[in-house]
């Protein structure tokens, strides 16, 4: 039997007797996420100044190298050999030229020129020759000397920039005070979404951000910029293919295990601190997924795993993360207990209310905040990588 009442087919085209029907739920695709800024946490201190610093301190050194491209009366009996800092050497140190296994004894130093015994203790002469890296193995003092001249290392002073992040925020009387859909205040849904995009940028400069060339602490017609960690790192800077790290195995310049242990071992030479983490883009982590050999698929599995999440080496146990902000073709290796990121006191993001001039309520969304990279070269980068 057909239906004679009314329906909303014959309600008109505009159906103003009707209520709308909308989803109570704002949906956002805009990516916002800050996984370094997540996995960092919340600093343990603030900054205190606009310019920020920290001291950081090294031992002695205990290696040096050959400067010295001829040897007489030969590179197998030579007893005068030319160093680069002759101050890092004292009278009665052993010392060993990498990769030779001779160890030789320093009788004499005389600026920057060593006299040793050569094949001391019994071990082989061998060639020596230019650049080679000079191993101090400790040095062995006479009974009953004076004690040995007074060394030392000074303390050196660091120091980062603060940045100002914020965004203005401004809603009508009138749609304040209006139903929306999705929110119960306009305000405080675009003070939610500044904040979001402020973080975004936040973690963004954390990787990429640089201090201007001159008066990094800002002024008049200078903006303030803290610089990043690719600035910050200087020691381990590393391009895939040139000085220590090789390129890939049957890869050319694509990351593989070969690559990233080069680069891991290349850092942990340099320092005693211990990569946790590793900083990719989605292309490069998507090259770390594929170290995965046997992935333990059987018929009776229901689900195929494809994804390394934490990488284990000698070097130490780093969780990879995933940014968005990350050059394509770089990855970060860090040690996320020497890094902070820090609101200047009482500057971490807030929304500060100003006065209206109409009819509207008026504010930004403001933060103040620096990055400390203690110890540069207890952390590095490599680029060059492939990206197709």
């Amino acid at each position: 039997m057909p239906f004679t009442g009314k329906a909303t087919y014959g309600a008109g085209a505009d159906l103003p007797e009707i209520a709308e029907d909308v989803a109570d739920i704002i949906s956002i695709v805009s990516p916002f996420e800050t996984p370094l800024l997540d996995h960092l946490g919340d600093p343990r201190t603030v900054a205190r100044s606009t310019v920020h610093e920290w001291l950081e301190d090294s031992l002695l050194p205990n290696t040096d190298a050959i400067n010295q491209s001829s040897f007489s009366p030969s590179a197998t009996a030579a007893t005068a050999i030319t160093v680069d800092n002759g101050a890092r050497f004292r009278v009665g140190d052993q010392v060993r030229a990498e990769p030779s296994m001779e160890v030789m004894l320093v009788t004499a130093v005389a600026g920057n020129v060593l006299t040793v015994t050569r094949g001391y203790g019994g071990t082989t002469a061998e060639a020596l020759a230019d650049n080679m890296v000079l191993v101090i193995l400790g040095n062995a003092a006479l009974e009953g000397d004076d004690r040995p001249a007074t060394r030392f290392t000074n303390r050196v002073r660091k120091a980062n920039y603060t940045q100002i992040f914020t965004a203005s925020v401004e809603v009508s009387g009138s749609q304040q005070a209006v139903q929306a859909i999705g929110s119960k205040s306009e305000l405080e849904y675009q003070k939610q979404e500044r904040l979001r995009e402020l973080l975004r940028d936040l973690e963004n400069c954390v990787i990429n951000g640089v201090s201007p060339a001159s008066t990094p602490q800002g002024g008049s017609t200078t903006r303030r910029t803290m610089r990043g960690l690719i600035a910050s790192i200087q020691t381990n800077r590393f391009t895939i293919g040139q000085g220590p790290i090789p390129v890939g195995v049957g890869a050319g310049d694509t990351l593989d295990e070969n690559t990233l242990n080069a680069t891991l071992r290349e850092i942990w030479e340099q320092s005693s601190a211990r990569i946790d983490t590793i900083v990719v883009n989605g292309f490069q982590k998507r090259r770390i997924n594929l170290f995965v050999g046997d992935r333990g698929y059987a018929p009776k599995d229901t689900k195929f795993k494809d994804l390394v999440s934490v990488y284990e080496s000698d070097f130490g146990v780093a969780r990879v993360l995933v940014s968005r902000w990350m050059p394509p073709d770089t990855v970060l290796f860090l040690d996320s207990s020497r890094l902070s990121v820090m609101p200047l006191a009482g500057r971490s993001f807030h929304f500060k209310p100003l006065a209206s001039s109409g009819d509207s309520e008026v504010g930004q969304v403001i933060g103040e905040y620096t990055l400390q990279v203690m110890n540069e070269n207890a952390h590095g980068f490599l680029t060059g990588l492939a990206v197709a």
